[in-house]
């Protein structure tokens, strides 16, 4: 019971996490678009390896990550940073004179080790999962001892799988429905929210740290 349990709890929160508009679910949208699910899943597959570790080691040392003001600083402060860099790179793309051209043209014979590298420069997980597993931890939702903590990661990256996959189908549906989206959403729509991100979380950030 407390495996299912370990499942259900990492699957739930992964999949709710994984849903709103991230870099990664972008990307996983652009390459689906321009290359077949295929390449997708072989994507998504090296973004959940990675993430399968960050959670594992999150889990096991969140109290000692948490205390790490700095490191959590850093993150913080080099998520902003991205947020701004990754609307630059879909604004200038969109400009692109070659319409089939993809953001990762270059690297979608290799879609596995794109997931890897693009998922291993979220650093924003860290403080993402460090955060939810203390809290899963001290309201006992979870249950870490012996292998009953690998259902938990298992359950997780299930989790972000299916998000992420749903998220890119739909967004795919919804394009294909909407001229005013299938003209907009990559040139424009998208680094506007990146945009939108990047002033929010400087927002938070400063108000975390200016004080």
């Amino acid at each position: 019971m407390k495996i299912l349990k370990n499942i259900l709890v990492g699957f739930l929160v992964s999949f709710i996490g994984s849903i709103p508009l991230g870099y990664l679910n972008i990307v996983g949208f652009e390459i689906y678009i321009k290359t077949g699910l295929k390449t997708t899943i072989s994507f998504l597959f090296g973004v959940i390896a990675v993430e399968f570790w960050v959670i594992y080691f999150s889990l096991l040392f969140a109290n000692q990550l948490i205390k790490n003001k700095k490191l959590i600083r850093f993150i913080e402060g080099f998520s902003v940073l991205f947020m701004f860099i990754l609307a630059y790179i879909f604004y200038s793309n969109s400009k692109s004179e070659n319409l089939n051209s993809s953001i990762f043209s270059d690297y979608t014979n290799y879609p596995f080790w794109l997931g890897i590298i693009l998922s291993s420069s979220n650093f924003i997980q860290i403080p993402f999962w460090t955060s939810w597993n203390l809290y899963l931890l001290n309201g006992n939702f979870i249950e870490i001892s012996k292998s009953k903590k690998y259902f938990y990661v298992l359950g997780t990256i299930f989790g972000t799988f299916i998000g992420m996959v749903t998220l890119i189908l739909s967004l795919s549906y919804v394009t294909d429905q909407t001229d005013f989206l299938a003209k907009y959403l990559m040139k424009v729509i998208i680094p506007v929210v990146f945009v939108a991100l990047g002033i929010y979380q400087g927002i938070k950030f400063y108000r975390k740290y200016s004080v």
